[in-house]
């Protein structure tokens, strides 16, 4: 990719109208990616065809059209709607003497500039280099000025193996910085999986919050950690597209005393780069391992019904299937006509700051996710008063006193405590000690 300042840059976006269903939404999206890179649109151009030109995506005419509509507006990159091929991009600079980005570009741009944590700054990397692997021109590589020209015999080229040209060279260079960055994203995955296993074997059900870039995952997150008395555990909140790319885990305790696991990954957006869905594959592990994914609906949107559409397909895509899904509706309170709170099975019409509303979220969750939870009866030995203060700490309970034997507690419990305290528990009653 091409080094290119975006902001405060003019652009014209371009599509080719072959009559996809949802061509229109994805122009619009493109506006709105655009603008989440920094950019401003000051032009809209399309064309009609059954399909793309095998040189340079649009018509001959359609790319003059384009460059003098570019140069009338001062705009010096041109975004287009769709993938291209390293030679329709070239040829197209070429013919319009323009920059010219494509969808994935734009999109790997603005995950770029929205990278904070290493975990993060890998993916996108990875993204990247591969994004950039098959567009290695010799025309257009730097690396050829160095060591003096090609006539020299010093600098990169005395590296060279027998017969390997410099853009052979090049390419191998960045499969050896992909090769060198999944390994350490390896690394750090190692560490996470090792935190996500204990969570798990302290029996903590986990939900997911998933959805379309910018319906309202995180001040989802954010409400109900203020909710119940975790303000300080707030995470990052921003009115843009892929505010943050970081998945965030927080620990919730809901009045019964019950505690679940509640993580907000990254947002989705339609044709999402194949390069960035199998780097993201990783973080996006917590919704692949969660009890149930809540799929967060911006409801205002006029496209909600396309944006759910993407998050399933995304979803399906980075393999979570068969993961029970609540569908809230959010923003509810941006549509005039609509009563909200309000719940249907499992579906919930809400909004995100609206206390009445995340109250009603945490009831439902506390329905689906301890639906397998009983009361149960245990004889805890005095000499396992850990098992009684982790009780105490992470479950109902609803009676306890001490007998000969030990304390007797009655609490609620899952399937996975019911397994791991199964010696302790009580088929018949223990006698209060008179």
């Amino acid at each position: 990719m091409n080094e290119i300042t975006t902001q405060t840059i003019s652009t014209i976006i371009v599509g080719l109208d072959m009559q996809q269903p949802d061509f229109t939404y994805t122009m619009t999206e493109l506006g709105e990616l655009v603008a989440a890179a920094g950019m401003t649109v000051v032009g809209q151009m399309t064309q009609r065809s059954d399909r793309p030109d095998p040189a340079t995506y649009f018509g001959k005419g359609k790319v003059e059209e384009i460059a003098e509509r570019a140069r009338a507006t001062d705009a010096p990159i041109v975004v287009v709607n769709s993938d291209l091929s390293p030679s329709q991009t070239r040829n197209l600079e070429k013919a319009m003497k323009l920059s010219v980005m494509d969808r994935t570009e734009l999109i790997l741009r603005i995950f770029a500039s929205r990278a904070r944590s290493r975990e993060a700054k890998l993916q996108v990397g990875i993204a990247k280099e591969e994004y950039a692997l098959p567009r290695i021109h010799p025309s257009s590589n730097p690396l050829d000025q160095q060591g003096g020209g090609r006539g020299n015999s010093g600098g990169a080229t005395a590296n060279r193996g027998t017969g390997e040209t410099q853009l052979e060279l090049d390419k191998r260079v960045i499969k050896k910085r992909i090769t060198h960055m999944r390994h350490e994203l390896k690394e750090i995955m190692r560490a996470q999986d090792t935190r996500r296993d204990r969570r798990i074997h302290q029996a903590l059900p986990s939900v997911a919050l998933v959805g379309y870039t910018n319906a309202g995952k995180s001040t989802t997150m954010n409400s109900m950690l203020q909710q119940f008395g975790l303000a300080d555990k707030q995470v990052f909140v921003k009115n843009q597209l892929f505010a943050t790319l970081d998945t965030s885990v927080r620990k919730i305790q809901l009045p019964t005393n019950r505690h679940f696991l509640l993580s907000d990954t990254v947002g989705f957006v339609s044709h999402l780069p194949h390069h960035l869905v199998e780097s993201f594959k990783a973080t996006l592990k917590e919704a692949a391992d969660a009890d149930l994914l809540i799929q967060v609906v911006d409801f205002a949107d006029p496209h909600y019904k396309e944006m759910m559409e993407t998050t399933e397909q995304t979803l399906d895509a980075i393999g979570v299937k068969n993961i029970p899904m609540l569908t809230v509706y959010n923003k509810a309170d941006l549509r005039p006509d609509t009563h909200y709170p309000d719940r249907e099975g499992n579906t919930l019409t809400l909004s995100a700051t609206d206390p009445k509303s995340i109250q009603m979220l945490a009831d439902t969750l506390d329905e689906l996710l301890f639906k397998d939870y009983q009361d149960t009866t245990l004889l805890v030995p005095f000499t396992k008063g850990d098992i009684v203060n982790y009780l105490r700490d992470n479950t109902e309970v609803k009676n306890e006193h001490y007998t000969d034997e030990g304390t007797a507690i009655t609490t609620i419990l899952g399937p996975i405590d019911r397994s791991k305290f199964a010696a302790y528990i009580q088929t018949n009653p223990v006698p209060t000690k008179a």
